[in-house]
This record gives structure tokens, sequence and C-alpha cells, in this order.
């Protein structure tokens, strides 16, 4: 496991990120063994689904949470909510093995205080993606997110504070953590369409955990 705080593998005039993001190389691959049965005890119980935005379209990244607080998306709006909607019980609780990776991951990227209530599961196939935006669903900003890679690798996108804001791009690889907070907690971000491939893990898809504080 390598670690490349602030700098990235990214576009070929290979800009920085800036302060309050970290990529951290690996940083998951030890407890592999551990969350990818973690991974599918939690979707057996809170299986993935397509979700609609506030405008009546499906997100082509399926998507499950597990915690205190799960993230979903319908006509009504996007918000947080501590029951599934899909199968109206509660979400399952987050696995010990998440939690310390999300706690020892925001610890590596310089923010020690963190302890998340929600994650959210996000699967992605071929060609599947997700536009830029911000999370601001979350009622505290002083928190980071941490976001982990799992399967197929990908282009992740970090832009600016405005959607206009050019984006530079990190390529995650399976294992990968991205950290960001502080002054980038609110800064555009997304996921280029997932590219063919197979993965010894997951086959052909793509799986991001992203821990948040929510509530």
């Amino acid at each position: 496991m390598t670690m490349r705080l602030f700098e990235p593998e990214q576009d070929s005039d290979n800009p920085e990120l800036g302060p309050d993001t970290a990529v951290l190389c690996g940083f998951a691959l030890p407890t592999e063994s551990i969350l990818l049965p973690d991974l599918e005890a939690v979707t057996a119980q809170a299986p993935f689904r397509n979700m609609v935005t506030p405008g009546g379209h499906e997100m082509s990244v399926a998507m499950s949470n597990c915690g205190d607080l799960g993230w979903i998306s319908d006509r009504k709006g996007y918000r947080y909510d501590r029951t599934d909607p899909l199968t109206q019980h509660l979400w399952p609780q987050m696995p010990d093995s998440f939690r310390d990776l999300a706690l020892r991951a925001a610890a590596a990227a310089g923010f020690a205080d963190f302890q998340p209530d929600a994650c959210l599961i996000n699967r992605y196939v071929p060609g599947a993606k997700l536009s830029l935006h911000q999370d601001r669903n979350e009622r505290d900003f002083s928190k980071p997110i941490v976001s982990v890679s799992l399967g197929l690798s990908a282009t992740f996108l970090f832009g600016g504070m405005e959607r206009s804001d050019k984006t530079k791009r990190i390529q995650v690889q399976h294992g990968d953590v991205l950290v960001w907070g502080g002054t980038a907690r609110l800064r555009y971000h997304g996921v280029q369409p997932l590219k063919q491939g197979w993965h010894r893990a997951l086959g052909s898809i793509r799986v991001n955990l992203t821990f948040r504080k929510a509530g």
C-alpha cells in the first residue's frame, strides 16, 4: 500500500488536487477479505436498486446503504432516511470492517474526528456514470467524505466549487481510498462512464463505498 497525499495520478499536465484532499493507494486492500463478504451480507438485506431523480430520470448507478441513515432519491427529492423504502426496514447496520476502514482512512488524511453514520454503496456496470454534483444533504459540512473503490478501475472527476469549474481526472483502482473535507468538502465531483473490463474480486462491476456524517 502506498499513499499519495494531494498528488494523485491525474491528467497529463499533472495538476495538484489542492488542500484537504488525499488519495490513499491500496489502503483498503489489507481488509479486502473482510470487506467483500460484509458487502455481500449488507446488499442481501438491502438489495441494489436504480433510484429515480426528482426530475424522473432513472440513475445509471444502482444503490444501497448501510448505517443509521441511508441516502435516497425519488420524485420528492434527495434526502437521508432511516428506513429503506424498498424493504420498509431499517437500513442494515454498518459492518465493523466498513467503519474501521473509514476511520483509519480519514485519520490518515488528517481528519481524526470522523464518526460516519451513513455508507452509500454504489454499483457501476459498464456505461454507468455519476454526474458532477456536490454532497449537500448532510447536516455537518465540517466532516470529510471517505470514498472507497472496489472492483473495476474508474475515472473520478474532481472539480471546484462551481459546476462550470475545470475538473481533474483521477484513476482509482481496486482498494484505493479518496478523502476530502475542510476547504474541499463542497467541491463538485463525479465518475466518468465505466469502461468494460473484468476484475478478479467483483467481475465486470465497480462498487464504491462512500462514508459520511449525515445526521
